[in-house]
């Protein structure tokens, strides 16, 4: 059979609701996840208030003016690694992307105990004075989507043979939640570089909402795709960790995303995405998830190197220590001004 040119679109609903067709949702969940590496949800319970919330407040901030963004700099954030960066200020193999973006995750308060322990990436997060809305937006998306990525993982754990709850010791109580708001302003035409660049995500599950703009493209055996820009789904992928932990029977999929082309400056504001990436807990060590799965059947499992030339499966020891050395990657000067001094 040769290879869909197509990214699967998956009605969630009756994994949720825990009926008759349950079953057939796992196998296409299973599917999705051995042939592609990633596939779009629908009927997924977020509502659709919250995201056009999100998406308002996050226009709002994304045109003010750099300087008052920049109150918000992640180098104000120190090591819980949040706040906002200018185009450019992330790097993806080495090269910046042409994107700005907001970091957060889970609101914390001093007294957690990772938090007074100066612990990377945990903490307060970091918002504008304005627009005020961005600030309830944000973590109740946070909340919303990191309890449907939980409810998502239950089914790939039945697809697995896990039983339901085969992932809840990975996660823990609190599993590390990253999500990220990301603009791709206009750039003119002939402008080199990427959106951002090939990669892979380090770890579980990423959900993404994404604005009708488009450019996410992903790696298949049937070459790059489009990841449409479907209204009320999530674009949902794997990430490094699922692929090691499963033995590759699941696999991290190379993803893009494309310049948007146009004039700076002029009526448009670019693209917007909104990827929460749900991982295991900090502490949690990396070991292969039983029974030991076959590996992928995709037919470019063999051909073609990862983008990075690495091996997902090398690496031992906590899911903190193996995501602060992916994260120092991306920020390398700031993790030397902050993360660094505080260990």
């Amino acid at each position: 059979m040769p290879p869909a040119r197509e990214l699967p679109i998956i009605d969630i609903g009756p994994l949720l609701r825990g009926d008759a067709e349950r079953d057939r949702v796992v196998g296409e969940l299973d599917r999705a996840c051995r042939e592609h590496g990633f596939f779009l949800i629908q009927n997924h319970g977020v509502p659709t208030e919250l995201r056009a919330r999100l998406d308002r407040a996050a226009r709002e901030f994304f045109a003010l003016p750099s300087a008052e963004k920049a109150a918000i700099g992640m180098a104000r954030g120190g090591s819980a690694w949040r706040g906002w960066f200018p185009p450019g200020g992330e790097l993806t193999s080495g090269a910046p992307d042409q994107k700005e973006g907001l970091y957060f995750g889970r609101e914390l308060p001093e007294t957690h105990p990772k938090v007074a322990a100066r612990t990377p990436m945990h903490g307060r997060n970091l918002f504008p004075a304005r627009p005020a809305a961005l600030r309830r937006a944000v973590l109740e998306w946070i909340e919303a989507v990191t309890a449907l990525g939980r409810r998502l993982l239950a089914g790939l754990a039945l697809a697995l043979g896990l039983g339901a709850r085969g992932f809840d010791e990975l996660l823990g109580v609190e599993p590390v939640v990253l999500f990220r708001v990301f603009h791709y302003p206009p750039v003119p035409e002939g402008t080199p570089g990427w959106g951002v660049g090939e990669h892979t995500d380090y770890g579980l599950l990423t959900l993404l909402a994404q604005d009708s703009a488009g450019g996410l493209e992903v790696h298949t055996p049937a070459g790059w795709l489009q990841a449409p820009p479907i209204p009320d789904t999530f674009v949902c992928n794997l990430g490094d960790m699922l692929e090691r932990m499963t033995g590759g029977r699941y696999r991290s999929t190379p993803h893009r995303v494309t310049l948007q082309h146009g004039t700076p400056g002029a009526e448009g504001l670019g693209r917007l995405s909104f990827p929460l990436f749900l991982d295991p807990a900090w502490d949690s060590e990396l070991r292969p998830l039983a029974p030991q799965q076959p590996r992928s059947d995709r037919a470019d499992a063999p051909a073609r190197p990862r983008w990075d030339r690495a091996d997902p499966a090398a690496f031992t020891g906590t899911y903190g220590d193996y995501l602060l050395a992916k994260v120092a990657r991306v920020f390398p000067e700031l993790f030397q001004e902050t993360v660094s001094l505080e260990r």
